[in-house]
Formats: C-alpha cells, structure tokens, sequence
C-alpha cells in the first residue's frame, strides 16, 4: 500500500534515476516533491509548509492539497532521497563512501560530517558537469586507492576531496537496466 498509494513511490523513482545515472531528472524530481515547493500556493496546499506529506489530492475538489502530514515514512525516503543517492555520502560500517549522482550544472558541494568528536571536511568538485562517477578521493592528501574514508574518532579534523570524473562513468551503484 505504502508504495503505491503515498509519497514513498514518487522517491523511489528518485532513486532509481540516480542508480541510472540520470542526476539532472533525479534532482528536479527532488526538487518537486520538496514541500516548499508545494508552499508556494499555501491556500491550496492547506498544510504544513515544512513537512513531507502521504498524498497530494487529484480529486477536482481538493487538487494540489496536502494530506497526512507527521504521519509518513516518505520523509524519511525523501531525506536517503537526497543525502545517499543525490549527494551519495554513505555510511558503511567505519567508512563513508561518496557517489554523487547531481545536476550536471553543479560545480560541486560540501558536507561536514561528525564522527565521535572528529569533524570531516568533505568537498566535492565537478568541473566538467558530470552527473555522476568519481574520478579520485582523497583523504588528509592521501589517495584513497578503493574511493573509502575510514572513520577515525580522534578529536582531529579530516579533510576529503571527492573529484568527479570528467565524463560519465560507471558508479559504484548497481545499474538498474
């Protein structure tokens, strides 16, 4: 029911743009389901400006209102929507992976991410407007050979280089085909 009747599956088919590598309609898709933009024409939306919601009515009476606000996982997907795919920062274990998969008119981004009491700088530059594959890592200035950031909770400051690759490549993600 979940998948077909609520937020959820218009997330997922962000997702699976990202596993085909497509971050331009990935992040419009993003951006479309982003309740500010909803806001916008707050008399008809009728709910919160700042929450996920279940559904968005299509009945004639009720088109473009929100509904079940508080009450749904979408908000939940919508945020793996945008920080694991779009972004691609993954944790796995004592690692974090970056695989963005963005617009190709982002010249890059930055995040800064809290381990224990150590803070990761990480920057990612995407100079040839790909929309996805990584060309090098680096931590601290050292490659990183496997594209992986160990986690250390050692109080230091870490500092990542995520390069994207200057043509579309494969990403680590399966492809969905």
């Amino acid at each position: 029911e979940n998948g077909g009747q609520y937020t959820h599956a218009a997330i997922w088919t962000v997702i699976a743009k990202v596993l085909m590598g497509d971050g331009d309609d990935a992040f419009r898709l993003l951006r479309m389901l982003n309740p500010l933009t909803h806001a916008q024409n707050l008399p008809r939306y009728e709910v919160e400006p700042y929450v996920i919601v279940a559904d968005i009515y299509s009945h004639p009476q009720h088109v473009g209102r929100g509904g079940w606000t508080w009450y749904t996982g979408s908000a939940s997907w919508y945020y793996r929507g945008g920080v694991e795919y779009i972004l691609g920062l993954r944790r796995q274990g004592n690692y974090l992976t970056v695989q963005p998969c963005i617009p190709s008119d982002w010249p890059g981004f930055e995040i800064t991410y809290r381990h224990g009491k150590s803070v990761y700088h990480i920057s990612v530059e995407n100079k040839h407007g790909a929309t996805c594959g990584v060309a090098s890592v680096e931590v601290d200035g050292a490659p990183s050979p496997d594209g992986r950031i160990p986690l250390v909770d050692d109080s230091q400051q870490h500092e990542v280089r995520v390069v994207m690759a200057p043509q579309q490549v494969e990403t680590a993600l399966p492809a969905v085909r």
